[in-house]
């Protein structure tokens, strides 16, 4: 799995945004994770996830066809089956896997080779700040769990090989430091 490399970091600190930056740089090719969440408007099979149900999920977990998996904040299932990284290692590009920290964990202990870069915000404020710019309509009760959900993910940040902070209008700076960290690894 030496072309895939995670890039994760809680919601609102621009992965989506860094992982798009990468494509000037190298051919891409996303692991889709798989979920049991509804798709939202602008979402589709595939894009960005497989969406599929419960019972579907939990065959997958009994049947041991998943790389890693877990059960998030909102009590959807989200993981990657053991088949879609082999389809994105046989790809021939560069592989980019996108998942929380928890499922860094996992992916760590049964992949200890496969590099894994934090991409942070610069401070808590600044990531309220970015959610609240992305929907404003957004509950404060919203606002307040995804803060303590960011605080697990700090408090985590040393199981990460790198870490780069994407800096309030640095979008493209913290873009070249990852893509720097993928090429010294290819």
């Amino acid at each position: 799995m030496s072309n895939i490399f995670i890039i994760s970091g809680p919601s609102g600190v621009g992965e989506d945004s860094v992982i798009e930056g990468l494509r000037k740089h190298f051919a891409i090719e996303r692991v889709i994770t798989s979920t049991t969440r509804k798709p939202r408007a602008g979402e589709s099979q595939g894009n960005p996830y497989y969406f599929i149900s419960k019972e579907e999920f939990e065959r997958k977990i009994a049947q041991d066809e998943l790389a890693e998996y877990a059960q998030e904040y909102n009590d959807n299932f989200y993981g990657v089956t053991k088949d879609e990284l082999e389809r994105v290692e046989k790809s021939g590009n560069v592989g980019i896997w996108k998942i929380e920290y928890k499922g860094v964990i996992t992916a760590k202990n049964k992949f200890p080779d496969i590099k894994s870069i934090y991409i942070a915000a610069p401070s808590l404020e600044a990531l309220r700040g970015r959610i609240l710019k992305r929907d404003p309509s957004v509950s404060e009760e919203y606002l307040n769990e995804r803060m303590e959900y960011t605080k697990e993910w700090m408090k985590n940040e040393d199981i990460y090989d790198y870490k780069v902070v994407n800096e309030e209008g640095e979008l493209e700076n913290t873009i070249e430091k990852v893509a720097k960290i993928i090429t010294d690894n290819l």
